[in-house]
């Protein structure tokens, strides 16, 4: 589980808030991704959501829709007690946090986030996607599913031809 930070344009809805960590002024995709980086749900905030909120707005209603899910791994943003009681009570899921080794400098790849971040990626690669131009949140969640159904439809007749 994972977010990003986008921009929106002028004529972008009115759903939109500023982030001033991250300074930007625009929208948050949510993004909940199996092991293979495959799509599970989807979420579209304000920029101003933090990623509790948006976690738990991304992850209500989903216990029907994937009643195999156990173990949500995610970054530090998401760490806290509050959110892992609240995934423990809503759908029987256990939330651990990946954090930075103190003692390790620079970048380092964090073992089961880099599979978000390369969704992310993928989806980033797409011009549409570069800002949110969408007025409306619901459409932006559509496009973002859509993507991914395109990315899945090529891989498959890759493999098959």
């Amino acid at each position: 589980m994972d977010s990003q930070r986008v921009k929106t344009t002028e004529e972008s809805g009115l759903i939109k808030g500023y982030d001033g960590g991250k300074q930007v002024k625009g929208r948050t995709r949510h993004l909940l991704v199996e092991t293979l980086g495959l799509l599970l749900s989807t979420d579209v905030t304000p920029a101003n959501t933090s990623d509790q909120e948006g976690a738990r707005r991304l992850l209500a209603g989903l216990k029907p829709l994937v009643p195999r899910l156990q173990l949500i791994w995610a970054d530090s943003a998401y760490r806290g007690e509050a959110l892992a009681t609240w995934c423990d009570t809503v759908g029987g899921w256990r939330l651990e946090s990946i954090t930075r080794h103190p003692q390790v400098e620079g970048f380092v790849v964090r073992p089961w986030c880099w599979i978000v971040e390369r969704t992310l990626g993928w989806i980033g690669r797409q011009r549409r996607f570069s800002k949110d131009y969408e007025r409306q949140v619901q459409t932006s969640e559509t496009l973002l599913k859509l993507a991914m159904i395109r990315l899945m439809v090529r891989r498959l007749a890759m493999s098959t031809a």
